[in-house]
């Protein structure tokens, strides 16, 4: 391993996704800053990151939100973009970056993006058709995601100090969960029956059979998701016969952590909320497609499950989707029972405090 970079005062690290890539580089993040305690992390990311980890204790110190353009949908690019893009890359390279990371993908729209930063060495990864970085690793698809990046923060001689995520739970994130869902001295199970790739959806029916065996042992059955998931909520809600909290589209960000902080378990597809539980400590079952698994799967084992689909081909067309995807979004994952899911949450509340 290399050692340490000397006179580390200042890092950048790209990663300007969503909420469960986000979570992906948490012990990354937390091996950075073991290695240079005394260096600012500045994560470049969107802006409900600032919102999100303003004042919450961690490795990053400040989040800058970085232009549309390269949140990698790759508008055309205006007039007005131009001068933005432009901007934003003067000012971040007058903060004399000593390092940066692209912790974003591939590499073929990002390292340049890192390279703009003037660091004085950039760090990350490639896959062939992209431009080299100072230290890199090549980007292979099915690698288990935090160890992709814990391996990218070694090239800087970055040690991992843990292998699952760690995010700290604020008293107004508590708050926030109160609000919607008040304590109760009923043990609390959340159901998250979304995910924005419908092939890695469980169907709604088995999330309400999976609810009411839990509500029958005393559980308190609370549904989450956002407003865009808000169908399949309402299924699973009406599916159920015991009394069911629909919180979809009314939580915060913040909200949502607290909430699942204070969960006994967690039954999730895969998804940032299955990862966001196990970043706040709270058992999980996740449900996930063999694919995913390697890449998304849980760090650890004693307070989380998974259940596995092994199915490859598109149950519409049969196209092995481990070639790539075909144009059918029918889910991957139905074939999991809901018995399995039940006993694999039974198994967590009974060795999980």
């Amino acid at each position: 391993m290399p050692s340490p970079v000397p006179n580390v005062h200042k890092i950048a690290v790209l990663r300007a996704n969503a909420l469960g890539d986000f979570i992906m580089i948490l012990p990354a993040l937390d091996a950075l800053q073991a290695a240079y305690p005394e260096a600012e992390i500045t994560l470049l990311a969107g802006a409900w990151h600032v919102e999100f980890l303003a004042g919450r204790p961690g490795p990053v110190r400040r989040v800058v939100t970085i232009p549309p353009l390269h949140h990698m949908g790759e508008p055309t690019l205006t007039p007005d973009l131009q001068a933005d893009l432009d901007a934003f890359f003067a000012a971040m390279q007058a903060e004399r970056f000593d390092i940066a990371f692209q912790m974003h993908g591939g590499g073929q729209q990002s390292n340049p993006f890192v390279q703009r930063l003037g660091a004085r060495l950039s760090v990350g990864l490639k896959t062939p058709d992209a431009a080299p970085l100072d230290r890199w690793i090549p980007y292979l698809y099915y690698q288990r995601e935090m160890l992709r990046y814990l391996e990218v923060v070694s090239l800087v001689g970055a040690r991992p100090t843990r292998l699952d995520p760690h995010l700290t739970v604020m008293d107004r994130d508590l708050q926030a969960a109160r609000h919607i869902v008040p304590d109760t001295d009923r043990p609390l199970v959340v159901l998250h029956p979304g995910a924005s790739d419908l092939r890695r959806r469980w169907p709604a029916a088995s999330f309400a059979q999976v609810g009411d065996r839990l509500a029958e042992t005393g559980a308190r059955v609370v549904v989450t998701g956002v407003e865009k998931e808000a169908d399949v909520c309402a299924a699973v809600v009406e599916g159920m016969r015991a009394e069911v909290v629909n919180t979809c589209g009314q939580l915060s960000l913040s909200g949502l952590t607290g909430l699942l902080a204070r969960a006994s378990v967690v039954i999730a597809n895969d998804t940032g909320p299955r990862h966001l539980a196990e970043a706040v400590g709270t058992a999980t079952v996740g449900i996930y497609w063999c694919g995913n698994v390697i890449n998304a799967g849980p760090a650890t084992s004693a307070r989380h499950r998974t259940a596995i689909a092994w199915r490859l081909t598109c149950p519409v067309c049969g196209f092995d989707n481990t070639f790539g995807r075909c144009e059918h979004n029918d889910s991957f994952v139905a074939d999991i029972t809901s018995s399995e899911v039940m006993e694999l949450a039974f198994d967590l509340l009974a060795v999980c405090p």
